[in-house]
């Protein structure tokens, strides 16, 4: 089994079709076929297996995915104890970020890794963490968000670390009844008129955590992820919401703190199993890690 033939099925495990993993590898449909192929014959076993009109990895093509990421993460490890030995971390990582959480830690990281030796390669990516395993197909980390109460997406082929929490508030306009208050209870906001998020992120996770508390359904005027956009709104009065904290920005709004339920998103950095024995990934994960203790202490 070549190293190339494995890093095929792990494109394959990530993408799912064979010409996603063609055009991911700049190969041939037929030719990423005649790979996999090989590879069964190596392995002694059927890799995959008919879905339809597709193929899927059998289970024996899912444990040799474990096996491959296995391989190429101690290939990584071994490009990376070079760099080392020539005597800074080097290269390029490629970052996934949610908006949010970009515009709030990308101006510490970028700058800090600036003269280091490592390129780090930005992407904004709005989508919910249960992308983040087909994300690691194209980014060496991503930076995701969850509610506090969900369950984390680690698992064989996904390693996390909590980066940071950060508490969501209410936001209401400056002439809204509750806009004097510094608190206020999930049955005080029974009958507003809500701004959110799509379904899937944190925002809307609490929402409907608000829901359960007080037996109403929250009436959603408009599900928007551009919190700028929804800041906008709730200032002119045309409904609330609910913010990240560390996300509110416009200078007219009125910020009140939920009391009686937990509330917050926690940041995560996501990567392949072990990908932080690359010492260039390291420093960047050093690098946000530091970028959250600043936000949070400011």
């Amino acid at each position: 089994m070549t190293v190339e033939r494995l890093r095929v099925l792990r494109e394959f495990a990530d993408r799912g079709t064979i010409a996603a993993v063609a055009t991911a590898l700049s190969m041939t449909p037929s030719a990423v076929s005649q790979q996999l192929k090989v590879l069964a014959k190596e392995a002694g076993v059927a890799l995959l297996e008919p879905d339809g009109r597709r193929v899927r990895l059998t289970d024996a093509g899912q444990a040799l995915v474990l096996r491959a990421d296995e391989v190429l993460a101690a290939m990584d490890r071994a490009v990376g104890e070079m760099a080392h030995y020539r005597g800074s971390p080097r290269g390029r990582v490629r970052v996934a970020l949610f908006p949010s959480g970009a515009a709030l830690l990308l101006p510490y990281v970028l700058p800090a890794m600036a003269d280091s030796g490592v390129e780090v390669v930005a992407g904004d990516v709005d989508l919910p963490p249960s992308e983040v395993p087909r994300l690691l197909a194209d980014y060496d980390i991503v930076l995701t968000h969850r509610d506090e109460r969900a369950s984390s997406i680690a698992g064989p082929r996904v390693a996390t670390r909590v980066l940071m929490r950060e508490p969501t508030d209410v936001v209401v306009a400056p002439t809204h009844p509750l806009a004097g208050r510094t608190e206020v209870t999930p049955a005080e906001l029974a009958d507003e008129t809500w701004l959110s998020v799509r379904g899937g992120f944190p925002v809307d996770d609490v929402l409907r955590s608000i829901a359960t508390m007080t037996g109403v359904q929250p009436r959603i005027a408009q599900r928007l992820n551009d919190f700028r956009v929804i800041e906008t709104l709730v200032a002119a009065d045309y409904a609330v919401a609910l913010m990240p904290r560390f996300a509110v920005a416009h200078p007219d709004l009125a910020v009140l703190r939920l009391s009686g339920v937990r509330a917050a998103r926690l940041y995560e950095l996501a990567t392949r199993p072990h990908a932080e024995q690359r010492p260039a990934i390291a420093a960047v994960l050093a690098a946000f890690e530091s970028a959250a203790r600043r936000v949070t202490a400011e």
